[in-house]
């Protein structure tokens, strides 16, 4: 199929628009008018449509010209864009970088951390998505993330760094007015046999899921992550154990209550794990920025 438009042309296009006049275009191009003239009703015969209203002392762009010149130049954006990706992704810089972060870390160090990343001006372009339980192990497995942040260390296994966020304590929670609120003995595995549970789904689709600090009960509700969790006990609708280092104001306000209670609840230690031969200097600077970070203090209660 015959190239219509050239990528030339699209600057050549620009820069009369730009600088108000061909003679000056083709002094900022450094060409001499009658070349950017050609270029100009070349291109114009290429596609059949009279891009220049020649009929005043000064060519106007017409409504076929401006179309080509505002999506031309979105075209010279991209490839200005592309060239730069290539030429990064050549010195070592990555294209894309995945990070899977469990919903049982917030979020609010690691925009911290990309803040301080587009700082450095690279073009790797950051995606974040959030993941439950297995679900970052997964992301890790199939390589839908570069680095998982969060992740327990059950599910350890093959050529993977593993770095050691902290360690987090959890709260059986119930809101004021929900019925085990007034118990003044310990909550007991028997009474919230009969309560609703509210249970995080974990998000592993192929993997075998996570299961933690889960009880038999008469009811469960499935949430997609600890945020909607935290909420829906806030409103009552069900029982279960939180990270105390999420709740912090919910129990200073008293929105939440933590009862004392006989159920086994241990706390949990989680990492950071990213794969042990993968290379890029991304994944080096997060991996280094996300070690060095002080988490204990994100999972402590104040």
């Amino acid at each position: 199929m015959q190239q219509l438009i050239n990528l030339d042309a699209l600057r050549a296009l620009d820069a009369i628009e730009r600088k108000g006049s061909f003679a000056a275009a083709a002094e900022a191009l450094y060409k001499v008018p009658s070349a950017l003239s050609y270029t100009m009703a070349q291109l114009e015969q290429n596609l059949g449509v009279s891009l220049f209203d020649r009929s005043k002392q000064k060519a106007r762009l017409t409504p076929a010209g401006q179309l080509l010149l505002q999506q031309g130049r979105e075209l010279l954006k991209a490839a200005e864009q592309l060239q730069k990706s290539v030429q990064q992704l050549d010195s070592g810089w990555e294209a894309q970088l995945t990070l899977a972060l469990d919903s049982i870390v917030p979020p609010e160090p690691l925009f911290a951390l990309i803040s301080e990343f587009l700082q450095l001006g690279k073009l790797t372009q950051i995606q974040l998505r959030q993941e439950v339980l297995a679900g970052g192990w997964e992301a890790l497995h199939t390589g839908r993330a570069d680095i998982a942040i969060g992740v327990p260390a059950s599910l350890h296994s093959g050529p993977y760094q593993l770095q050691l966020l902290g360690e987090i304590e959890f709260v059986f929670a119930v809101a004021p007015h929900h019925p085990l609120a007034e118990r003044s003995e310990r909550i007991t595995l028997a009474d919230v046999q009969q309560q609703t549970a509210i249970i995080v789904a974990d998000t592993a689709i192929d993997s075998q899921k996570l299961s933690t600090g889960l009880f038999d009960s008469r009811q469960k509700v499935l949430v997609a992550n600890l945020a909607q969790k935290i909420a829906a006990q806030q409103q009552g609708l069900g029982v279960g154990f939180l990270p105390r280092h999420l709740i912090q104001q919910q129990l200073a306000r008293g929105e939440l209550i933590a009862k004392q209670h006989s159920i086994p609840r241990d706390s949990a230690k989680l990492y950071l794990a990213w794969h042990k031969q993968q290379q890029g200097n991304a994944l080096s600077w997060f991996c280094r920025q996300l070690c060095q970070y002080p988490w204990q203090q994100v999972f402590s209660v104040t």
